[in-house]
């Protein structure tokens, strides 16, 4: 993969959803949250109607990713990806899923062939993805799949400054969780983390918390045998490689803020064990990040929000806060790539 350019790609995101009037509202917010500059792949008149439907003065002007840097200061800048997107702020139509799509191949490309720092993206709806005959769970696996060959095993971390948390099992029934949630899978979620915990986030030796399964995590079997059978030999291969990992260990007591001083990242074992009080400690601040890929995607932690879309109050915070991440994270991944 060559070396990128210091401009992030930043999908359209669903054209009806809130994607387009956060983009705008950030790229307002520019210098006074000192943003990385950023070009958007998608449809530049979807963004220049959503100005107007907004009354934000925002010039939006095609380009290149080359020249998007330069560009940035004066315009917000997009680079044209995939059909016209011709959806009204919160009314999907048929041109919603091939223009999301479109955006996140866009930038998927650049960021691989080296015209991009990193992809960061906007929402999209799953629902409207899979009437147009989506194949994928999420926005995570498509990523993985756009990865290239072999597919790499991507993790979602959920990260702010208070907190980041991984789902070893993320969106599924809970009623699947005890068949998926196998050894397997939780050990090479951890060595995911641990590796990007260290070689992107620079934290030189990793400590995990990993949550039992289990209320009281098991009490030693006699709350269900999954965490003496899945959480607790998984724990131990992953120490005797060297990963400081600790588990199973109760859910209900690992939050608070004594308890978050002792570990990096806490593993889950299902979605909502470990998002609900990740996004109750930083709602409007958590970015989702995907590990475990050969690139660097950030995302705002939040859906579509159709009842917001064209209506002025969706917040630009948690978008804003993936931006910054990216930043970060992808000047780390060049420094550490000429060192």
């Amino acid at each position: 993969m060559a070396r990128p350019s210091p401009v992030l790609a930043l999908t359209l995101g669903e054209p009806a959803g809130i994607g387009p009037d956060i983009t705008l509202a950030a790229w307002l917010l520019r210098e006074a949250r000192a943003l990385p500059a950023f070009f958007v792949t998608g449809d530049a008149g979807l963004l220049r109607r959503r100005a107007e439907v907004l009354g934000l003065a925002v010039p939006v002007q095609e380009c290149t990713p080359e020249d998007a840097a330069a560009l940035f200061a004066t315009a917000l800048p997009v680079v044209p990806a995939g059909p016209a997107a011709t959806a009204g702020p919160g009314q999907p139509n048929a041109s919603s899923a091939p223009a999301a799509c479109a955006a996140i191949d866009s930038a998927v490309a650049l960021v691989k062939a080296g015209r991009a720092a990193a992809v960061v993206t906007n929402p999209i709806s799953k629902a409207v993805l899979y009437a147009d005959g989506f194949a994928f769970p999420g926005h995570t696996e498509y990523l993985a799949y756009l990865a290239g060959s072999p597919a790499p095993h991507p993790v979602m971390m959920i990260w702010s400054p208070d907190l980041a948390v991984v789902p070893a099992t993320i969106h599924v029934p809970l009623a699947e969780v005890p068949r998926l949630f196998t050894r397997e899978l939780l050990i090479e979620t951890a060595r995911i983390t641990a590796h990007d915990l260290r070689h992107r986030f620079g934290i030189e030796a990793p400590r995990l918390a990993i949550c039992g399964l289990n209320p009281h995590a098991g009490e030693d079997g006699t709350l269900g045998r999954e965490d003496e059978e899945v959480t607790r030999p998984a724990v131990a291969v992953l120490r005797q490689e060297g990963i400081d990992a600790r588990g199973p260990l109760p859910a209900d007591t690992l939050f608070h803020a004594a308890a978050r001083a002792t570990y990096d990242a806490a593993i889950g074992a299902y979605h909502d064990q470990v998002l609900a009080p990740a996004k109750a400690l930083a709602f409007d601040r958590a970015v989702n990040v995907t590990l475990g890929l050969p690139f660097i995607r950030t995302s705002p932690d939040h859906g579509t929000a159709f009842a917001l879309a064209g209506t002025g109050r969706a917040d630009p915070s948690s978008l804003i806060e993936a931006l910054l991440l990216a930043r970060r994270l992808s000047e780390r991944d060049a420094a550490r790539t000429e060192g």
